[in-house]
């Protein structure tokens, strides 16, 4: 699996036993994320799907709405002294016309896998820049579909069976069919590597989809599904109080606790089923 893990000789303590073994980690990183050159962002991330992510990232901060709105993007070489190429910077070159991000995105400290947002959480900016209302989506799922979402995203999980700390993401149909999955150590990047990748084909705004997370769920995850016009996110564990509040705002469906045949719906109960057909909401 390469840079996504790296291996560790460790103590294991089992009872009275002990004994020496080495242990797989999932591997972490920083990855600047530079446009047009001039650098935005650093992030702590697994490596791996990198142009995902830097696009995702563009995507969540309002700058990339189309796949033709990218020229391209390029890991950048002479990172370091001698001049090689350690794949940790990420440039992406925007197409003519499209408006570079404003100098206030710049953010001079590492953004660290906890925290995507670092401050900048404000429910009238995310309504003033999303570019698609997830509230107008029709969607409606039933609750079979959604319940059988946790094992189909763990079952995708290639590098979780082998480190144990990885968080993931996935896309799912309203039929439940799994079209992406990423993992990273950080949960805001494993959803912009998903998003990257729907941006770069060309799939954005997500309508009729629902975004699965293996954590908690949130404002900033909140915030990304509804920039990238994702109308429902799941997730195994609790939202945060923000995260429903911004939910409500924006007319996302959010669920939590999502485990065997239970969950929470926080907001948008109106879009689940039964699976007859019934309206629960």
């Amino acid at each position: 699996m390469g840079r996504v893990t790296a291996r560790r000789r460790v103590l294991r303590v089992r009872g009275e036993a002990q004994s020496h073994r080495p242990d797989t980690l999932a591997a972490e990183e920083p990855m600047e994320i530079r446009v047009g050159g001039r650098p935005l962002t650093v992030t702590m991330r697994t490596p791996g799907d990198d142009f995902d992510l830097a696009a995702g990232f563009l995507v969540s901060e309002g700058v990339l709405h189309k796949a033709d709105e990218v020229a391209g993007i390029r890991y950048c070489a002479g990172a370091t002294a001698d001049g090689s190429n350690t794949f940790n910077v990420v440039d992406v070159a925007l197409a003519p016309g499209v408006e570079a991000p404003d100098a206030s995105l710049e953010r001079n400290f590492y953004t660290t896998s906890s925290c995507g947002l670092c401050g900048k959480a404000s429910l009238d900016a995310v309504r003033t820049v999303a570019a698609w209302s997830v509230a107008e989506d029709p969607l409606h799922v039933d609750t079979d579909t959604l319940t059988a979402l946790p094992d189909r995203l763990r079952a995708a999980q290639r590098v979780f069976d082998s480190t144990g700390g990885l968080h993931a993401a996935g896309l799912f149909t309203t039929s439940g069919e799994l079209v992406v999955l990423r993992e990273d150590v950080g949960r805001h990047n494993a959803v912009d590597k998903v998003i990257g990748h729907a941006l770069r084909e060309g799939m954005l705004p997500l309508r009729n989809h629902i975004l699965m997370v293996s954590g908690r769920a949130s404002f900033e995850l909140v915030q990304k599904a509804v920039m990238a016009g994702i109308p429902v996110l799941a997730a195994v564990s609790a939202p945060s109080s923000l995260a429903a509040d911004l939910a409500a705002e924006s007319g996302l469906t959010l669920i939590g606790f999502l485990r065997g045949t239970s969950m929470n719906v926080y907001t948008g109960a109106e879009r689940l089923q039964r699976p007859t057909g019934e309206l629960i909401g």
